[in-house]
């Protein structure tokens, strides 16, 4: 059986794209749920943190 890869890059705005396996969670420890690709926000502009919700176009 192969082990998948995780693989992260930045975007050239800040945004943080995560697609492969990975553990995500809150400061407290508490799993935040997301799909296998995903992209964190990178600016702190979103009102759906950790995740991008393309605030930073405005």
């Amino acid at each position: 059986m192969e082990k998948k890869i995780t693989q992260i890059h930045r975007k050239e705005k800040g945004q943080i794209v995560v697609e492969g396996p990975v553990h995500l969670t809150d400061m407290d420890g508490n799993v935040i749920e997301h799909g296998n690709r995903f992209t964190l926000c990178g600016c702190s502009k979103s009102q759906n943190l950790p995740f991008c919700d393309g605030s930073h176009k405005n």
